[in-house]
């Protein structure tokens, strides 16, 4: 990043009303958790099974051993911390420069780097239920399982509360995005290809004064953004004195 990015960013974030940050992926790898579509990526490794026909819901339901034996392979990232990117977004929050973050991500890390408000589109493998009774079940309890995991009180089969391939995101967890992104005067995208729909389409609803995006490859809202940063979002964000 150029001093004249950084002091661009820094002049925007510190001049924000309301800033929200929408992310993906990208924010996660600088933990060591794999995205999906790079060159190391999830969809780049070879299996019997393509991941997205692999964490899709007929696929679940249908092949649920072989669902699980992949999950807990490669979606269970339960050693990583958060990076530098995960705790300058929760000390943004804290000292009122941040309003929002909505994430593409699953794994936690921004509610463990403090974050409190955090809107998960695609669930989290934090939580996870029994289809039968409800009884919820943390990521270490899948992890440490084995086979098909059924419910201990009822015997029902345990689900990951994420969404998969083929199923709708939370009614609750769109409505208040899309309305922290209505409401924003700055939205900073950051490691999202914006390729994953129905979540790249939130920035229709952006109407503020600043878009800034952070991303290694190219994305089809960079042409709408005040500023364009391709350098590691912890990086970027660390750089940045409130």
């Amino acid at each position: 990043m150029t001093q004249e990015q950084h002091d661009k960013l820094q002049s925007i974030i510190r001049g924000a009303k309301r800033l929200v940050f929408f992310g993906g992926a990208g924010v996660s790898t600088e933990s060591g958790i794999p995205d999906f579509r790079s060159v190391d990526g999830l969809y780049n490794q070879k299996y019997d099974y393509p991941p997205e026909t692999i964490l899709s819901a007929t696929f679940f339901y249908r092949h649920t051993e072989e669902f699980y034996r992949f999950y807990r392979d490669k979606m269970l990232c339960l050693t990583a911390k958060p990076n530098a990117a995960h705790l300058k977004l929760a000390e943004m929050e804290e000292k009122g420069h941040l309003a929002a973050v909505v994430t593409q991500n699953i794994d936690g890390l921004h509610q463990m780097a403090g974050s409190k408000v955090v809107d998960e589109l695609h669930g989290s493998v934090h939580r996870n239920y029994c289809q039968k009774c409800g009884k919820l079940y943390d990521a270490k309890w899948i992890l440490e399982s084995s086979g098909i995991p059924t419910c201990e009180d009822c015997g029902g089969l345990v689900k990951p509360d994420v969404v998969l391939y083929e199923e709708g995101l939370p009614n609750d967890t769109v409505n208040h995005a899309v309305k922290s992104i209505a409401e924003a005067d700055v939205l900073i995208v950051g490691g999202t290809s914006l390729n994953v729909y129905p979540a790249a389409g939130f920035l229709r609803y952006f109407g503020g004064s600043h878009l800034i995006v952070m991303n290694r490859d190219e994305t089809q809202a960079d042409k709408n953004a005040d500023l364009v940063i391709r350098d590691k979002i912890g990086e970027a964000l660390s750089s940045i004195d409130l």
